[in-house]
């Protein structure tokens, strides 16, 4: 099933809450792929359906394909990792937990995509084919870092120990390059999310754009010029409050 992209910006005027607790630099992300895990990405996103798949994709705007180029590079394996909502709340030293595994991969037309994979109970599955191979080029710039995906705004993050390198800040108000402690990043994610966690009076009144969904936005510039530290990304996607952001081309 399609699921509809979020990307909203902060609501203006949003109050600011106290945190319980302070982010600790021993907490790492929850979900880290084992070996076999990645035996089993690399099994799954090169496969014959993958491939299939890949075939079948066309994004608009792609060229026709003068002879198949679908292919995927599951040797190549970007683990997005996404906050949770108890590191949010306060509740949780755990900064985030693996939202699903980027594998670049190019259509029938040649065009670049990315394959992700999500943890379905013991086993992975495809679960989408994305335009663009972000993950891989962010990853990239997160230079050893993990990488880090804020959804809601569709910001970009390196983290390293107890420290979060901002590679695309999108409508946060941090420019790319900024560097926050993990705590002083957990504060500014309650600031945005406290009043819009699962079980808030923003989510029993069904309002969008809030805390806990799994959509995922496309990145707000192409990380394509991105250099090593300090990072310069230029374009930003300019939000008003409220506004969404252009959804990333995806087929599932």
């Amino acid at each position: 099933m399609l699921r509809k992209t979020l990307g909203v910006a902060v609501l203006a005027g949003a109050t600011m809450l106290t945190t319980n607790g302070a982010a600790s630099a021993a907490s790492g992300p929850a979900g880290a792929p084992t070996p076999a895990d990645t035996a089993a990405i690399e099994q799954v996103t090169g496969g014959p359906a993958t491939l299939g798949r890949l075939a079948e994709t066309k994004f608009p705007g792609s060229h026709a394909a003068t002879a198949a180029q679908q292919a995927a590079d599951p040797r190549t394996q970007v683990p997005v990792y996404e906050p949770t909502a108890a590191f949010v709340a306060g509740k949780s030293d755990v900064p985030a937990a693996l939202a699903y595994v980027a594998v670049p991969a190019r259509t029938g037309d040649g065009t670049a995509a990315t394959v992700w994979a999500e943890r379905q109970g013991p086993a992975w599955a495809v679960v989408n084919v994305a335009s663009g191979d972000y993950e891989r080029q962010y990853a990239q710039a997160a230079t050893g870092g993990y990488l880090l995906h804020e959804p809601q705004v569709n910001a970009w993050y390196a983290v390293h120990g107890d420290t979060v390198t901002v590679l695309d800040g999108s409508v946060t108000g941090f420019a790319a390059g900024t560097k926050l402690s993990l705590a002083d990043y957990r504060a500014a994610l309650h600031e945005r999310y406290a009043d819009k966690l699962p079980g808030s009076a923003y989510d029993r009144d069904g309002a969008g754009g809030g805390y806990g969904g799994r959509e995922r936005a496309v990145p707000a510039a192409d990380p394509g010029d991105v250099p090593a530290l300090p990072f310069v990304l230029g374009g930003v996607l300019v939000l008003l409050a409220g506004a969404a952001a252009v959804p990333r081309l995806r087929r599932r």
